[in-house]
């Protein structure tokens, strides 16, 4: 049960979701604490530094955090990394004393966070994956469904429901390669010391040996090293993986906006999901807002700035190290995952239930697409031996006063002017009009387009 008696940041227990939480709860981080301290003891053992007795009594107690314990301790030394390790040794009487054997904080802690950092990678290109795959479907069920496209926030010309949608799938992909390219390239510092040049471990078992210690311990981890580190891995790793995540978020914050645009009752051509039992206001009951659509872009303004700190953090490190960059890493780190992670939950949920009105669309098209034909009856015209001029200039006027009628809430009736204009109609019949104004015909190749790319996404992600 959550305790509400003082601060909690709404990531605690409002957004993201309980896999991305436990991966940056404390008592998670010193689990992996420990499993490193662990495995740097099983690796000095091969070069007998520890003994089977003390791996036996520190593999029995490598699960058993006491958070009171360590924050007692903490109180006195303001450490939190050294009070575990005194909480870690108190609990094994035989392996204790020989924990942390030649390690500097950042050898624990470093590698701590790009294996955290590589778990939330992983859990992130999961749930892109689903909303890739959800939005590829879309793009193909709606990829020849004419819509009037929008230039300026004005209407434009006509396109395709599923050619808009898969612009966000295109955007979306590339986020996939740049997030995947990411978690392929995570470093740990590996085991190095307090400036990175391994001086005290070259103490311990030769400076010779070194090379395979670290390869030893880069298995038993799992993960890969940094071949040059100062007292902390390169905080660039940090500025490159949060800036994927804010690249993700400028994706998802525009296909939030465009909802939000197209939700309005004006256009009124999609809705994101909304509940029986929902509550759109508190003081409007009929109101239907965008609520999720509007997270998604509050959440993504506040990811947006987060590629900025870790800038200055890897810009900052000065020399081999300072220490101006812990205190905010502490919540720059998991709360830029928590971020992407209820951003991509929360869009999962819209694109799994989005409302498509096809009634507006038809009603949007039917009002604004005619006059995006001008252009190929013009053409048409001036080929039958029309004057381009003169029927440039027709066709103007009838526009101008079709656009006003529009405006007053009136049909379209450009359609019907073109049928009655006798120099129109010594060039072109009204079923030649007709066929230049059907609007499947200025679609172009927007519904291949989008197929093909529904299958890109598709196969791209499949082969991961």
């Amino acid at each position: 049960m959550t305790n509400f008696e003082g601060y909690l940041s709404p990531f605690s227990w409002r957004y993201a979701s309980a896999e991305m939480r436990k991966v940056w709860s404390e008592a998670y981080k010193r689990k992996l604490w420990r499993e490193i301290w662990l495995a740097l003891a099983e690796v000095q053992s091969e070069y007998g530094l520890v003994s089977i007795e003390q791996l036996d009594d520190l593999r029995k107690h490598a699960a058993d955090i006491d958070m009171q314990r360590a924050q007692e301790i903490e109180a006195d030394i303001h450490h939190d990394l050294m009070a575990e390790l005194q909480v870690y040794t108190e609990q094994c009487p035989l392996g204790g004393s020989i924990l942390h054997l030649g390690a500097t904080s950042t050898d624990i802690e470093d590698n701590t966070d790009a294996l955290r950092i590589r778990a939330s990678l992983e859990i992130t290109l999961d749930k892109l994956r689903r909303l890739l795959y959800e939005l590829a479907a879309k793009i193909d069920k709606w990829a020849e469904t004419p819509i009037i496209a929008f230039t300026h926030l004005q209407p434009a010309e006509p396109s395709t429901l599923g050619y808009r949608l898969a612009q966000y799938g295109q955007d979306l992909f590339m986020d996939w390669t740049a997030i995947a390219r990411s978690r392929s390239e995570i470093r740990g510092k590996g085991f190095k010391g307090a400036v990175g040049t391994s001086a005290a471990f070259a103490d311990l078992i030769g400076e010779d040996k070194l090379p395979e210690f670290e390869v030893k311990l880069a298995d038993k981890l799992g993960l890969d090293f940094y071949p040059v580190t100062s007292q902390v891995y390169p905080r660039k790793q940090d500025y490159q993986v949060i800036s994927a995540l804010a690249g993700l978020g400028s994706s998802l914050y525009k296909f939030a906006f465009d909802l939000r645009l197209l939700q309005s009752p004006p256009i009124g051509e999609w809705a994101e999901p909304f509940s029986q039992k929902q509550v759109g206001s508190s003081a409007m009951p009929f109101k239907r807002n965008p609520v999720n659509s509007e997270k998604l872009n509050s959440l993504g303004r506040l990811l947006a700035q987060m590629p900025r700190v870790a800038w200055d953090n890897a810009a900052h490190s000065l020399l081999e190290r300072t220490l101006d960059d812990s205190a905010n890493r502490r919540t720059l780190l998991p709360e830029a995952f928590l971020a992407a992670d209820e951003m991509l939950g929360t869009s999962l949920r819209i694109v799994n239930g989005i409302k498509i009105n096809e009634a507006a669309i038809h009603h949007n098209l039917n009002t604004y697409a005619p006059f995006a034909a001008t252009e190929r009856v013009l053409v048409a015209l001036s080929k039958a031996g029309g004057n381009r001029q003169e029927m440039h200039e027709r066709l103007r006027q009838h526009s101008m006063e079709a656009w006003e009628e529009v405006q007053k809430g009136q049909p379209n009736m450009l359609f019907t002017r073109f049928c009655k204009d006798d120099v129109i109609l010594k060039y072109l019949s009204p079923a030649q009009l007709e066929d230049l104004m059907d609007v499947r015909r200025h679609t172009g190749d927007s519904a291949l387009r989008a197929h093909q790319m529904a299958q890109t996404i598709r196969s791209a992600i499949t082969q991961e």
